[in-house]
């Protein structure tokens, strides 16, 4: 569904994305994770043709990006990171301006809108101005939109930032049925749980390259599935096993308190980029 081909992106004399090779099949949720500044955001732009990359090459459902981004515009759906609904007007207003955007037909606009606002649940909100909505709510409502004119693939920026963790368990499972309706998700997050949750596959960026392509299963594995933590000078430490029994057995040597555990998706990023995830 999307192939990316030494892609490079550039401001000036830093290098954003560097080479950045990568194949997305039709209905994955595949996850892009990495530390701020990484080249996440700006990979997507790119995929979503808000900006131009320096060179390489990029397909999207077969389409040349570049050569055929008005094909393009009409396979894909995007949720940004921040907020970019009118907040002047009601919900099915900003709805339908979004379709006339896309020159639906009137009778198909109005009959997505339905299906759509009761599909996230804000059928009875639709005559609501969005200033009046929760974030939970505004950032269901840029789902809808972005849905609206039924993309193949569905671009999530950071889509549960700053929303608490009920809303945001409740947006997974709407992106979890979005993709088992067949849309194709790529989403970038820093809630690595999140991305354990939901991706099928994730890639880890760190200054513009990408360091490692995976299952989350089997990145946790190749690290080593069991990990101990302990309180050092300098900070919490760890060291990762491949069996519990020696994680076991090291742990009982060490003074002090120390956890056994097994690894998750955080780990594996802290041990390739040396950074948690905020940083």
């Amino acid at each position: 569904m999307i192939d990316i081909r030494k892609l490079v992106k550039q401001f000036g004399s830093r290098t954003a994305v560097d080479g950045l090779e990568l194949r997305i099949p039709a209905g994955e949720i595949f996850g892009l994770l990495g530390p701020n500044g990484a080249g996440k955001t700006t990979t997507i732009r790119i995929l979503t043709t808000l900006a131009k990359a320096s060179s390489g090459e990029v397909l999207v459902h077969g389409f040349r990006l570049g050569n055929e981004d008005a094909q393009i515009k009409k396979l894909i759906g995007v949720v940004p990171q921040h907020f970019n609904l009118d907040v002047d007007l009601t919900v099915e207003e900003n709805l339908e301006l979004h379709g006339r955007l896309h020159h639906m037909e009137r009778s198909l606009l109005l009959q997505r809108m339905s299906m759509l606002l009761e599909y996230v649940e804000l059928q009875d909100r639709r005559k609501e101005r969005i200033q009046s909505l929760s974030g939970g709510m505004k950032r269901r409502v840029m789902i809808a939109r972005a849905l609206l004119h039924e993309p193949k693939i569905l671009f999530l920026d950071e889509p549960t930032v700053g929303l608490d963790p009920q809303v945001r368990r409740r947006l997974w499972d709407l992106i979890r049925r979005l993709n088992k309706d067949g849309v194709t998700v790529l989403l970038t997050t820093h809630y690595i749980e999140e991305a354990e949750h939901l991706c099928h596959r994730v890639g880890i960026l760190d200054k513009g390259r990408l360091i490692a392509l995976e299952t989350p299963a089997v990145l946790c594995q190749r690290v080593g599935p069991f990990v101990v933590e302990w309180p050092g000078e300098e900070g919490l430490e760890s060291r990762f096993f491949s069996e519990r029994s020696e994680a076991a057995a090291f742990a009982a040597q060490l003074a002090g308190d120390a956890v056994l555990r097994q690894s998750n998706l955080e780990d594996v990023f802290v041990e390739m980029t040396g950074r948690r995830v905020s940083v």
